[in-house]
């Protein structure tokens, strides 16, 4: 069923341009929109810098709604705005980027408008919030191509459901879909596993092992987990990507195979590489397009639809119309750690408990995860700090302060702001013991 929504959400971004004003670089401004991009050392970055004091991945900027988002990689020296080190930040105004030696002005553009779908759902996935409008739009659009996809996300999020809505949506619909989940093969038959083996080509090898490539053939492999791939089988992997051949163990001579790569990780990779974990040539293979998957408790609006879909797979749809009020508010209070999983395990649980009369889900609740996530006066605290009113401040910072235990670190993370500006809000509204003299 796809289901058209009334109006259409406004989606606004606000980007910029960076540029290296470095007299020893010549590199081309780095125009920055919706989609993410890398400035690093590494080819394969889309802004290149050649100084040695940047990381491979330095740092990843994006255009969000209240400016550019700018995120440091985890670098060996650092992402500073101005004379502040940032793990990250948002830019509103001009400002002097340092990464390394390496120096870059950026100047902020106008609003740009993002496209969002009209449908509430895409394929098996469900969401009418603008964030997961904007990813059915992205998905539309990816889908038909031949690119290979990243999907990011924590666990739980449903990225393969969006693995699979992409392969069903595209040409290869009607070819297998094939799912590797690299964190769960043991570490000595990884190889074997991903290329398959002739028979007697090792010690307990009884039989041929067909590699699921090769069961793929013109269809998808879905590469879950990517992050778990052991660094020595990330190079024959990124081969067989590359040549679209492989060679099974034990096997004399090549394959060709011709499949299509989705896959995901819960894992920023990007900071992987700099850690030496991941292989970059891999990565930019792979993130030919990115996608991530937000949190259910970033979507708390989508809770009503996904149960409804949830009871309406079990074959239980009625049941959502004694769904009460209350129980959807307290589910909207929960803080879902995991994830939509965690809502369909509850759902489950609620209808199998179920005997008719009222269906209270929260009764299933896990009490110890639940935050008050609408403290008094309305303020939401699941998404950034963007224009709130000033009467709002201490509502918003005091209720982040209670979630985040007075973590300095999570509250700036959460509000995308850097920790100086929280501390100033903090001491302003005399919250957590802070007050305008302290420091």
């Amino acid at each position: 069923m796809d289901r058209t929504l009334v109006g259409s959400a406004k989606v606004e971004v606000r980007g910029g341009v960076f540029t290296v004003t470095s007299a020893d670089d010549d590199a081309t401004p780095l125009a920055v929109g919706p989609e993410p991009r890398i400035i690093g050392r590494r080819p394969g970055c889309h802004l290149v810098l050649a100084d040695k004091k940047v990381s491979a991945t330095h740092c990843e900027v994006m255009a969000v709604e209240r400016g550019v988002r700018i995120r440091d990689l985890g670098s060996t020296n650092g992402t500073f705005v101005g004379e502040l080190r940032i793990v990250e930040a948002v830019l509103q105004k001009a400002a002097t980027i340092r990464c390394g030696d390496t120096e870059l002005e950026f100047e902020p553009g106008g609003k740009e408008r993002v496209a969002v779908s009209k449908s509430d759902q895409f394929g098996p996935l469900v969401g009418a919030t603008p964030t997961m409008r904007a990813l059915f739009e992205k998905l539309r659009v990816i889908a038909p191509t031949t690119v290979s996809v990243l999907v990011e996300g924590e666990t739980g999020t449903g990225k393969e459901l969006v693995a699979k809505a992409i392969h069903d949506e595209s040409d290869r619909a009607s070819k297998p879909f094939i799912v590797i989940d690299c964190g769960a093969i043991p570490p000595n038959l990884v190889e074997s596993s991903l290329f398959g083996h002739e028979k007697g080509a090792f010690t307990g090898a009884v039989s041929k092992l067909v590699s699921p490539f090769v069961e793929a053939q013109g269809g998808t492999v879905f590469l879950d987990e990517l992050g778990e791939l052991p660094l020595d089988v990330q190079p024959k992997l990124l081969r067989v990507l590359a040549e679209q051949r492989l060679k099974s163990l034990g096997a004399s001579g090549y394959v060709p195979v011709n499949v299509r790569v989705v896959a995901a990780t819960r894992r920023d990779l990007l900071e992987d590489i700099n850690r030496g974990t991941f292989r970059d040539d891999l990565y930019f293979r792979i993130a030919q397009a990115r996608v991530t998957v937000p949190p259910l408790r970033a979507r708390l609006d989508d809770i009503g639809p996904l149960v409804r879909r949830m009871m309406e797979l079990a074959g239980k749809g009625h049941a959502f119309r004694r769904v009460t009020p209350e129980a959807l508010d307290r589910l909207q209070r929960h803080d879902w750690p995991g994830n939509v999983r965690e809502l369909k395990n509850l759902v489950s649980v609620a209808l199998a408990y179920d005997r008719g009369g009222a269906l209270s889900l929260s009764d299933h609740i896990d009490q110890q995860a639940t935050r008050a996530r609408r403290p008094a006066g309305g303020a939401r605290v699941d998404g950034p700090y963007g224009d709130s009113k000033d009467e709002h401040d201490r509502v918003y910072f005091k209720a982040l302060y209670d979630r985040t235990h007075g973590n300095l670190a999570e509250i700036a993370r959460l509000a995308l702001l850097n920790r100086e500006t929280v501390r100033t809000y903090l001491r302003a509204h005399r919250i957590g013991g802070y007050s305008p003299s302290s420091k």
